[in-house]
Parts: structure tokens; sequence; C-alpha cells
């Protein structure tokens, strides 16, 4: 019985898959986004998540750790220079999964996982609404004053 046991195993023995995430981590890492089935790219962003939030700090511990994981050297430079820049102030949630439908050969459901920052049509068009206001304070969040009403002309008139 697998009571408790979360872990997809992708029809693999632990090696081969630790390999397996390793390969693909770099990838994505490499190239900001992967074609690979729904299953993999699942597994991979419960992989690659915790190391891109290690990436955010650079510091000697957190390069090995991540290292222990990768095995890659340029991918780590990678991760830690133009990847962490992009996401330092990102809370979570580095990764997008969009299904793409089905492979012809064996029918086997296919996805794209690529880094949220890097792509740069959803980011033009989130950016592209949004005109740059300042946010409005209301009394109820933190008493910001109320401004100053415009004066008549009626009221200057009598103020000379």
């Amino acid at each position: 019985m697998r009571h408790g046991d979360k872990v997809n195993n992708l029809g693999r023995k632990t090696a081969h898959r630790h390999a397996l995430m390793m390969n693909l981590a770099i990838s994505l890492i490499r190239y900001k986004r992967i074609f690979t089935t729904l299953a993999k790219a699942k597994a991979l962003r419960g992989y690659v998540e915790p190391l891109i939030s290690r990436s955010k700090e650079n510091s000697t511990h957190n390069r090995r750790h991540v290292f222990s994981f990768l095995r890659d050297k340029e991918s780590i430079n990678e991760l830690f220079g133009v990847v962490s820049g992009k996401v330092g102030e990102r809370p979570g949630g580095y990764t997008r999964i969009i299904k793409t439908g089905f492979r012809p050969g064996d029918s086997a459901e296919m996805a794209l996982i690529e880094l949220v920052d890097f792509n740069e049509t959803y980011t033009q068009n989130k950016n592209a609404g949004k005109v740059a206001e300042p946010k409005k304070k209301t009394r109820r969040a933190g008493g910001a004053k109320k401004a100053p009403a415009k004066k008549t002309t009626e009221e200057t008139a009598a103020e000379e």
C-alpha cells in the first residue's frame, strides 16, 4: 500500500527520477521554458521552485545547496545571476504550466513550463493596462489627511 506517498514516481527508479529532474531543471533555468509532459512539468515545479527561492540570497551555503541538486556550474551562475534578479520581489510561484494538448504518438498530455518573469507577452499585457497613479489613501488605511478643497472664485474674492 502507498499510504501517504505523494511523490509521482513517473515510472522510474529513484536515481533515474532524480537525474531526470536535475536535467529538466537545468534546461528550464538555461532556456527559461521547456516543452514536456504534464506529469513531468508538475513534478519539476516542486523540484525547481525551492531552488529559485534559495537563489534570492546569494551565499556560499545556498550555492552549495543548489549545486547538490543541479550539478551544473553554468546553470548555477544563471540562476543566482539573471533569474534571481528578476524574481527578487516575487514571494513564490516562479513557474507557469500551460497545457498544450496531446502528443500524437501515445496521447500523453503535453505542457509548456516556463519561468513567469521571463515571458514578455504576459508581462507587457499586464503592465500595459496600468497607468502610473499613486494609491489613494482613505481614512481607514492609516489616517491619511483629506486633500484641501479648491477655493471657489467667491472665496478668493472674499479673502482679498
